[in-house]
């Protein structure tokens, strides 16, 4: 395993890249608690636990915790179940202790046998679907009994039907602010800004923040009509005590330790947590642009943890967020401190300054989400994709469907399922064994022989083996032997070669043809 840096050796590019996921996590807290029928204040703590306590025991560099959309029926309906929201914080304990054991057994390998086309699929269809639930709010359409028509769940299409009577609805103020902010972000990605040492150290989010701000203030003084109110801006509880504060924590109800409902509960949240951890782990190192390998039994026993402090103080279950860390990513982050800073703001925006973040226009919030999201489904990726094959991109597709239409484990099952009907069709008279010897020659020169076949299910046992080549030595990848190496192994060949100059290691491959890995530029 690679020694993870002093996260203090990046505070130049962690602190903006945190002050960024801390904008992008703020509302996605507040709106994933409501959306959940938790107390608000359930999504903050979640998202301050999963940003300190995750973001430190965490080897990932990359990877941000937080409360997670795809747990939020399964915690809307757990709290209806089980009758009270306490009862319910016991369930996340115990859900908790339950990844914590699966870490110790080393189950996080499981991650390792997704497929690329289905993690790509993963991000596509999150991406896509945050794009459609931040349309109502880029329109200014944010009441709770109005915003409900424009977001559609699962088979709901009367919801997505709807969608056609926003314009009827909409408040011209927010979609002023909304096009200012997408096209300043959209400026900030061109190379223009980014060669320009003055602008290029304020973080775009930061900018579209601070002008919506400003100009709701002008609308206020000058074009009244377009004014944003309350019910359109960040809204935080208000915190006037040490007492007050205090207040806003709740416990877990241990005589309920007995309940069975409780345990299935906690069950339920456990192995869905760890997988959309797990997959969004993998998904943050795909993304990665130093294509860094986080380990994943270690993350397992960081969310445990993390899950156990949420359901002591009142917080929701966190798993590992794909749009947080995406965010991460993009924002130039290089450590975890960006993780952590990001969950210390949370705590400072609730205790010092609710009133000024009670100013942001969600429209402004809105606005960063669409260009996550964009980036996250991007034309360009279905095009790269397709060009693949079809054993590449129909599982792909189907993810997306399945997530869009249905909801995130039945697309990964579904984009699963299609991919291992391919890998069968193709390894049915095939064996799949990976060697690494020692050179006799030269003491310094490890040889890694592929198999005949290489596919996706020995992507986990040759990250391990390319993770355990000691530093400083010269490794040959020889893939003489190879009729078939299936694209997610060349895509960890290539990873490899690239982070091997990190580790002084001299990589040559015999055989093996290079493919690109990208990041989202």
């Amino acid at each position: 395993m690679n020694k993870s840096k002093n996260i203090f050796s990046h505070l130049g590019s962690d602190l903006p890249a945190g002050l960024v996921v801390f904008l992008v996590a703020l509302p996605l807290c507040l709106g994933i608690a409501l959306s959940s029928g938790a107390p608000l204040f359930s999504g903050i703590i979640a998202g301050i636990v999963g940003g300190i306590v995750v973001g430190y025991l965490s080897g990932s560099s990359t990877s941000v915790s937080g409360p997670a959309a795809g747990l939020t029926v399964i915690v809307l309906n757990a709290i209806a179940d089980l009758g009270a929201f306490d009862i319910f914080l016991l369930s996340v304990v115990i859900a908790g202790v339950f990844q914590i054991i699966l870490g110790v057994a080393k189950a996080g390998i499981i991650g390792y046998y997704f497929p690329t086309s289905v993690i790509k699929g993963m991000l596509a269809g999150i991406g896509i679907i945050l794009i459609i639930k931040q349309i109502p709010y880029a329109f200014g359409v944010n009441e709770t009994q109005n915003l409900a028509k424009y977001i559609p769940f699962v088979n709901d299409w009367e919801a997505v039907l709807d969608l056609r009577n926003l314009a009827n609805e909409f408040d011209f103020g927010a979609l002023i602010i909304t096009i200012i902010a997408l096209t300043i972000l959209i400026l900030w990605d061109k190379p223009f800004i980014k060669k320009n040492k003055v602008l290029n150290i304020i973080p775009g989010p930061l900018l579209v923040v601070m002008l919506g701000v400003g100009i709701n203030k002008f609308f206020k003084f000058f074009v009244p009509n377009l004014y944003l109110d309350v019910e359109d801006k960040v809204v935080l509880p208000q915190v006037q005590s040490w007492d007050g504060f205090t207040d806003l924590f709740m416990f877990p109800d241990f005589t309920q330790i007995g309940n069975p409902d409780v345990w299935i509960v906690a069950f339920t949240i456990a192995i869905i947590a760890s997988l959309e951890t797990l997959l969004s782990l993998e998904a943050a190192d795909k993304i990665d642009p130093y294509k860094r390998v986080s380990p994943p039994n270690r993350e397992l026993f960081a969310q445990g943890t993390g899950n156990i402090i949420n359901g002591l103080v009142g917080g929701l279950p966190v798993t590992a967020v794909i749009v947080r860390s995406s965010a991460n990513v993009t924002s130039g982050a290089r450590t975890k401190m960006s993780a952590i800073f990001h969950g210390l703001l949370l705590v400072l925006s609730v205790l010092l300054i609710p009133g000024l973040l009670n100013l942001i226009p969600l429209a402004c919030l809105a606005a960063i989400l669409l260009q996550v999201g964009y980036k996250l489904a991007k034309i360009s990726l279905f095009k790269t994709q397709a060009k693949l094959g079809w054993d590449q991109f129909l599982p792909f597709v189907i993810t997306i469907l399945g997530i869009v239409i249905f909801d995130l484990l039945i697309g990964i099952g579904l984009g699963m399922g299609v991919a291992i009907v391919y890998i069968l069709l193709r390894n049915f008279q095939n064996s799949h064994v990976l060697t690494a010897r020692e050179n006799v020659d030269s003491p310094d020169t490890l040889r890694i022989i592929l198999s005949e076949e290489v596919s996706f299910l020995n992507k986990g046992s040759l990250i391990k083996t390319l993770d355990e080549i000691p530093d400083g030595k010269h490794v040959i990848i020889d893939g003489s032997n190879s009729k078939i190496i299936d694209y997610d192994v060349l895509e960890v060949i290539e990873n490899f070669r690239i982070n091997a100059k990190e580790r002084d290691i001299e990589v040559d491959t015999i055989k093996i043809k290079s493919v690109k890995v990208g990041g989202m530029h």
